[in-house]
């Protein structure tokens, strides 16, 4: 009797060690690999390099002269956040210029910006601010007209800091998009320099860029500026760049006297190193002249960018 109870027990623990056996091994699946880290400073340098002639032999009949053109253009950031802290720095060149027989060297475009920025995170999208931002220019430029006998004549109108404008401004800053932010500082003090203005006296008047007789800087202490910046890839080969910037005296605050300034760039990828850009640049500085001033230039060239993380603009 007890064979026959023992007999089922030995066959039911065979068959539970049989299938304990049998049993597939369940092996985890690797753990993520976590993401890298997102760099201190976040690093940018974007350049290029453009090239255009136009060369005509001696006996070609559809009129037209030798032509030769440069230009070159740099774009360097850096940036770095902690906590609600931010740090933002640019440098943004552009120079241009033309060789054309009978007419000689040209200037083109010619840009020296320089900007630094502190920033404190209010919420998500604002920050309180600080800059400090110098736009100049790197080289001499002229004005071409006619003399009392008809001949062509060059007057010089500008230098290397001549004009400069620097710029301190303090206010709120507002970022709804990696790609986009906009500055609006109620106080700017900003000091215009003229290096040696006396010279531009007899093209550009008494007062040369708003500088008084014998004076080579003149300072605007109650004034306000907007800054506005747009940076996006609008395709996957095409990139846009534009910079709007607005400056108010508050001693002259009417429309007519308010400065402003619109840099807009356009370039697209062909090749892994070959760009095309469409730089242009618009400008009403009524201390300067009472019309719109701009300035365009389209280019083919080469162009290098490295960054040391990856780009969120969309």
């Amino acid at each position: 009797m007890k064979t026959r109870l023992l007999l089922p027990l030995v066959a039911l623990c065979g068959t539970l060690s049989v299938r304990a056996q049998t049993t597939p091994t369940v092996i985890p699946d690797p753990a993520p690999t976590a993401p890298a880290p997102d760099p201190l400073w976040r690093k940018s340098l974007k350049t290029g390099l453009g090239l255009n002639e136009a060369l005509l032999s001696s006996n070609w009949r559809g009129g037209g002269v030798n032509t030769i053109g440069f230009n070159a253009l740099a774009n360097a950031r850096a940036n770095r956040k902690s906590g609600a802290h931010s740090f933002d720095n640019e440098a943004d060149f552009l120079f241009a210029f033309s060789e054309t027989k009978g007419l000689g060297y040209r200037k083109g475009q010619d840009r020296l910006y320089l900007d630094t920025k502190y920033g404190w995170a209010m919420s998500t999208k604002w920050d309180m601010f600080v800059s400090l931002n110098l736009l100049s220019q790197f080289a001499p430029g002229y004005k071409y007209d006619k003399d009392a006998n008809g001949d062509e004549r060059a007057r010089q109108v500008s230098d290397f800091f001549a004009p400069a404008f620097l710029t301190a401004a303090y206010g709120f800053e507002y970022r709804p998009a990696p790609y986009f932010h906009l500055r609006l500082a109620p106080f700017a003090p900003r000091l215009t320099v003229v290096n040696r203005a006396d010279r531009f006296v007899d093209v550009l008047g008494d007062t040369p860029y708003g500088v008084n007789p014998g004076h080579s800087t003149r300072w605007e202490i109650l004034a306000a500026q907007i800054l506005a910046e747009l940076d996006r890839n609008i395709s996957p080969n095409v990139n846009l760049k534009a910079r709007y910037l607005l400056f108010a005296n508050y001693r002259n605050i009417n429309p007519q006297e308010i400065d402003h300034r619109l840099d807009v760039g356009l370039t697209a990828k062909v090749g892994k190193y070959v760009n095309v850009a469409l730089n242009g640049i618009a400008l009403y500085d009524y201390d300067q002249d009472g019309a719109v001033q701009f300035s365009q230039g389209l280019t083919l060239g080469v162009a290098y960018s490295v960054q040391n993380f990856v780009d969120a603009k969309k």
